[in-house]
């Protein structure tokens, strides 16, 4: 008899046999990964899985390169995919079972989704650059609940309700409404993240602009959020599963349990990715002299949130004081330290505190002084 199995983790067990580097880390620069040729994907595709600390259960990340003039194999699946583009330019192919064909042109700081179980294929469309993409998929839960391969990659099952208007492929959408820090744009893809216009979010941060992204009306989530010149959103936490991704300018992020004295710390640029751990608290800071963005990609969406912890962050959890039963740490309840570093960085480069947050530090340093007795 052979040994007998048990605890069995069906997508580490995949992972194992698809022949290309898996990396784990905290944060990893994924501009720097190194990649292999990727037989399963095809084509000349390079590839590495990516296993960021806080990926959690459901997701995991991969990065994928393209040579100049490569292309990667059709492909379907029965797993969400949300693609970030890192460096270069090319295009994707989309062939639905009811014979539509959508095809859009992508470049670095592009987002798409691909619609559930539909045939893609991607194309470097340079001749001299390579091209590198970033993806968070559901594969491991999805592997894991089935533990079949081939109802999971050979599944012929049509979701056509998922591929949404034709207009979402070329870059255009619907702007749902609905109040800051929720408000949403429905589409499957966004050409620049660096350019797309964002909603005010002041509860977040002084200053603080963000989107929910709603891609190929999928479960998995994506938002972007923007902090400005001389300014840090609010500390918060929640589930494990959130890939951070920067899009613009650099900075640091600042990680700790409750209770914990010390700091961990990522600092951060275009091509980073890193994943705060299950309910580590984590605040972002901007030390750059333009406004920084990241992109953040997870699963559970604010449509289809899927867990307790999802419905509860999307819903009042993230902007509201702990407190008061929600999940963010004001800035009057924070740790004297975070001012200082941050002051400290902002010197070093060069950098002016905004004048509304500093006008917020001075009324919280006055409440201090009146609730210490004499």
């Amino acid at each position: 008899m052979g040994e007998t199995r048990f605890l069995i983790d069906t997508y580490l067990d995949w992972v194992a046999r698809e022949s290309i580097p898996v990396l784990e880390d905290f944060g990893l620069d994924l501009l720097s990964v190194e990649t292999a040729p990727w037989p399963r994907v095809g084509g000349s595709a390079r590839g590495a899985y990516v296993h960021v600390k806080g990926r959690g259960d459901f997701v995991n990340a991969y990065v994928c390169e393209l040579p100049p003039g490569g292309r990667t194999d059709p492909q379907r699946h029965l797993f969400e995919e949300v693609v970030y583009v890192l460096a270069g330019r090319g295009s994707t192919t989309i062939k639905t079972d009811e014979g539509a064909r959508h095809s859009f042109e992508w470049g670095t700081g592009s987002l798409f989704a691909l619609p559930l179980n539909t045939q893609y294929q991607h194309f470097n469309t340079s001749g001299r650059e390579a091209a590198r993409f970033a993806a968070v998929t559901g594969l491991p839960l999805v592997l894991n609940a089935f533990h079949n391969e081939r109802f999971v990659f050979d599944n012929p099952f049509s979701f056509a309700d998922r591929h949404g208007e034709a207009r979402f492929f070329r870059g255009e959408g619907e702007f749902l409404p609905v109040k800051p820090g929720r408000h949403q744009w429905q589409t499957n893809f966004v050409p620049d993240l660096r350019s797309f216009k964002l909603e005010a979010w002041e509860r977040r941060g002084v200053g603080s602009a963000n989107i929910k992204f709603i891609l190929a009306d999928g479960t998995m989530h994506a938002h972007m959020s923007e902090l400005a010149v001389g300014t840090y959103k609010k500390a918060h936490r929640h589930g494990p599963d959130f890939h951070i991704f920067p899009v613009t300018g650099h900075g640091y992020s600042l990680l700790w349990y409750e209770g914990e004295r010390d700091f961990r710390r990522i600092d951060w640029q275009h091509g980073w990715v890193y994943a705060p751990t299950d309910q580590i608290f984590h605040q972002h800071f901007n030390t750059a002299s333009h406004p920084s963005r990241y992109l953040a990609v997870a699963f559970g969406s604010i449509r289809y949130p899927f867990s307790s912890d999802k419905k509860g962050l999307f819903g009042d959890g993230s902007d509201q004081a702990i407190s008061r039963g929600g999940r963010q740490i004001e800035y009057d309840d924070e740790d004297p330290r975070i001012r200082a570093i941050f002051e400290a960085e902002l010197r070093q480069h060069g950098v002016e505190v905004d004048p509304r947050l500093a006008e917020i530090w001075a009324g919280a340093e006055a409440r201090r002084q009146v609730q210490v007795p004499s």
